[in-house]
C-alpha cells in the first residue's frame, strides 16, 4: 500500500478566536466562542467560518452590567476588557450558560454568568461568580461579606492586598473560566492566571452560581472565599485552565509562558480520578508552585508540543495555547487552541489537532490537524513502516526568544525494527493494535500510536505516529516521508 497525492479530503479555512472555547450544540454543529466575544462556528470541526454571533447576543444593557464592578474606565464598549468565554449547556436550568471573565486594573476583575435560550442569545446577566481585587473600600460591592458570613473583611485580604501590591502571590485574578460537570453531573467552575494560581468553585446546577453550601479551609492550597486551589501560585506563569474527562480520567489544560510569539506560551496537561484533584503529571509532579521561577521550560506538566517547524519552507508553530478540549459522540477526543507562526507578528488562528491516550493512559496530540482522520484499532500494517522517516523530538530547554523549537530529523526504520541516520534506535508495532514504541539511543522509550494523516497543507497521505517519553515525559512525533 503506498500514500501520495490524492483529492484533499475537505476544504479548510480557519477563524482568528483568541482563547477558544469549543462547544457542541444540540444541532450537531461546532461553536467557538474566545475573547472580545469573538466566536466562529464549523460543521466538522475542519474548517470554520468567522462570525460575530456572540457580539449580536449581547444586548447593551448586559454589557453595562458585566463592566459594573472592574470598572474599566468607560472606555469604548468595553469588550476590549471581556476575556475567555466559557459555555456549556444546563440542563437542569434548559439555558445556555456563559462564564465570562471581566477584566479590570490591579486584579479588579470578576467572573459573571449570561444565560439564553438559544446559544444566539440573547444573554441576560445572571450574577457574578466571583470577585477579585476587592479591597477595604470597596468589598461589600461583592459578594464576600454574604459567603464569608462576615461584617468585617479579613485581615489576609489586606495584608496581601490591591493597595499594597501583595495581591498577586497570594490570591487569584478571576479570569479565564472553565465550566464543566463531572460524571456524577456535579458542577465546577476554574478560574485564575498567573498570580495566585488557579482556583476552583463548585457550582450549584440548578442556578449556575457558587454552591454556598460549600465551604473552603483556610490553608495554602485552599481559602474560604476563593475555592480551592488546584495549581499555581507565588506569579509563576500558568492560565486558561481547562478540565476536560477524556477516558476515565480528568484532565487539567494549562498554558504556560508569556502570550506573545517569543512568549514561550505552551501547553501542560495533569490528570487526576477525581474532578478536584488532586492533579499530577507522568513523572508524579504536582501542578503547584510556592516561589517564583520561571517555568515556561520547566519539566512539570506533560507538554503535548511546544514551538515547532516541520519544514524548512512553511512557517513554524508557536505560542500554541489557551486551549479548550471536546469529546465528540463517536469518541474521539481533540484540542482546540489559537496559534502565533514564527514569522514575526502577533497574528494567531484557531487550529485543532486530535488526541489520543497511549498503552499507559497518557494524553498524546497528532502531529498534524485534524482532516477527519480515524486511528485504526487494529493498527498498521508493519510493513508500511519500513522507510524513511522525520522525527520531531520536543525538546523542554527552547530558545523561544530566538526562533527557537522542535525541527524534524531524518531517519530509516529499517524492516528488522532498527532505526538508522540522524539518530538510532528501534521501533516496532504491536500486532493488532495501533500501539508503537520508537526507542531512541541515548534518549529515552517512547510510548504511542500510529495512524495515516494528510500532511499540513498538503493533500499526502502518510503514516504517522505521536508518543510520549517514559522518563522524560517528552512528545515524538514521526512522519513518514511520502
Amino acid at each position: 500500500m503506498t500514500f501520495a497525492a490524492g483529492a484533499i479530503l475537505c476544504a479548510i479555512a480557519t477563524a482568528h478566536v483568541h482563547d477558544p472555547s469549543v462547544f457542541k450544540d444540540r444541532d450537531g454543529r461546532y461553536y467557538i466562542v474566545g475573547t472580545h466575544l469573538a466566536s466562529a462556528e464549523s460543521a466538522n470541526l475542519i474548517s470554520w467560518r468567522q462570525t460575530d454571533t456572540l457580539r449580536k447576543a449581547m444586548p447593551p444593557e448586559t454589557l453595562a452590567k458585566i463592566r459594573s464592578w472592574n470598572k474599566d474606565g468607560g472606555r469604548g464598549d468595553g469588550i476590549g476588557y471581556m476575556w475567555a468565554p466559557d459555555i456549556v449547556w444546563n440542563a437542569k436550568m434548559r439555558k445556555y450558560c456563559i462564564y465570562l471573565s471581566a477584566n479590570g486594573d490591579d486584579w479588579k476583575s470578576n467572573i459573571v454568568l449570561l444565560a439564553a435560550d438559544r446559544f444566539a442569545g440573547p444573554y441576560e446577566y445572571v450574577g457574578s461568580v466571583v470577585y477579585g481585587g476587592f479591597s477595604p473600600q470597596d468589598w461589600t460591592e461583592t459578594d464576600v461579606p454574604a459567603v464569608l458570613g462576615t461584617a468585617t473583611l479579613p485581615d489576609r485580604y489586606v495584608r496581601h492586598g490591591v493597595a499594597n501590591r501583595g495581591w498577586g502571590p497570594v490570591f487569584p485574578n478571576c479570569i479565564d473560566p472553565c465550566v464543566f460537570f463531572d460524571a456524577a453531573g456535579r458542577l465546577w467552575m476554574t478560574y485564575g492566571s498567573w498570580s495566585g494560581g488557579i482556583f476552583m468553585l463548585k457550582l450549584d446546577a440548578s442556578t449556575g452560581l457558587r454552591d454556598k453550601r460549600v465551604n473552603y479551609p483556610l490553608s495554602p492550597h485552599s481559602d474560604p472565599y476563593f475555592g480551592r486551589k488546584i495549581a499555581g501560585g507565588a506569579y509563576v506563569s500558568g492560565e486558561g485552565s481547562y478540565i476536560k474527562r477524556i477516558g476515565g480520567w480528568y484532565w487539567l489544560f494549562m498554558s504556560y509562558g508569556e502570550l506573545k510569539a517569543k512568549g514561550g506560551y505552551n501547553i501542560r496537561v495533569f490528570r487526576s480520578r477525581r474532578p478536584e484533584g488532586p492533579y499530577l503529571d507522568k513523572a508524579g509532579r504536582t501542578p503547584f508552585y510556592d516561589r517564583y521561577v520561571q517555568n515556561f521550560n520547566d519539566c512539570a506538566g506533560v507538554r503535548l508540543f511546544g514551538a515547532y517547524r516541520w519544514g524548512e519552507t512553511g512557517p513554524g508553530m508557536v505560542a500554541q495555547g489557551h486551549n479548550s478540549a471536546i469529546v465528540d459522540s463517536d469518541g474521539r477526543a481533540y484540542i482546540v487552541y489559537h496559534t502565533r507562526m514564527d514569522t514575526g507578528h502577533e497574528g494567531h488562528y484557531v487550529r485543532v489537532h486530535q488526541l489520543f491516550t497511549t498503552r499507559e493512559g497518557w494524553l498524546v496530540a497528532a502531529p498534524y490537524r485534524t482532516r477527519g482522520e480515524r486511528l485504526p484499532k487494529s493498527g498498521l500494517d508493519r510493513r508500511l513502516f519500513a522507510g524513511d522517516w522525520d522525527l520531531m523530538l520536543h525538546r523542554l530547554d527552547v530558545d523561544y526568544a530566538n526562533g527557537g523549537g522542535a525541527r524534524p530529523v531524518r531517519v530509516k526504520f529499517n524492516a528488522d525494527g532498527s532505526i538508522a541516520g540522524a539518530k538510532t534506535g528501534r521501533w516496532r508495532v504491536s500486532k493488532g493494535s495501533p500501539y508503537v514504541t520508537v526507542t531512541l539511543d541515548g534518549e529515552d522509550s517512547f510510548s504511542g500510536v500510529a495512524l495515516i494523516m494528510a500532511i499540513d497543507e498538503t493533500d499526502l497521505k502518510t503514516p504517522v505516529f505521536t508518543a510520549l517519553g517514559d522518563k522524560t515525559q517528552l512528545a515524538l512525533w514521526g512522519s513518514k516521508v511520502p
